[in-house]
């Protein structure tokens, strides 16, 4: 059989190693419990930086284990003052990476109004069908602020 690559050409395509390396050391059952959007509101709004929420739109994602515990948060983007981009790619990645069960989405609008955007409503229904084929659940979206939170899964928009 004849070689068709050189030895420099096969040494310049990258491996791909899955790790979940968890740097913080506590038992699955002491990880937060979410079991309503008040309680992802809360997880969220506590790695939420004060200084930004009311200036900068931020994505982020909540990845949990079959047991609705906490895994990792993900800041996925931070954008302007109108908008942010979250790639469904990478936290469909992510979540895979770390082997979780579910997610909830949650972003803010530096304006405060909780009302959420057509583009917010399409990106939530785009990551929840990508996820369906990983056996992934969107479980809910938040849009949050200091004052409070809008959740999709409570008005019947999952």
């Amino acid at each position: 059989m004849e070689k068709k690559f050189s030895l420099e050409e096969l040494n310049n395509v990258s491996e791909i190693e899955i790790v979940y390396k968890r740097k913080v050391k506590c038992k699955a059952s002491e990880r937060p419990l979410i079991v309503s959007p008040a309680d992802s509101y809360e997880v969220f709004l506590h790695y939420w930086n004060d200084d930004r929420i009311e200036l900068l739109e931020e994505f982020k994602v909540m990845f949990l284990n079959r047991a609705n515990r906490v895994l990792q948060i993900l800041p996925v983007s931070t954008g302007g003052i109108t908008g942010t981009v979250a790639d469904p790619r990478l936290i469909l990645a992510a979540a895979i990476r770390i082997a979780g069960c579910s997610i909830i989405l949650a972003h803010n609008h530096p304006s405060g109004s909780l009302r959420p955007s057509k583009a917010d409503e399409e990106l939530t229904l785009k990551i929840k069908e990508a996820a369906k084929y990983h056996d992934i659940q969107v479980l809910d979206h938040l849009i949050v602020s200091p004052e409070g939170y809008y959740s999709f899964a409570d008005e019947g928009l999952l």
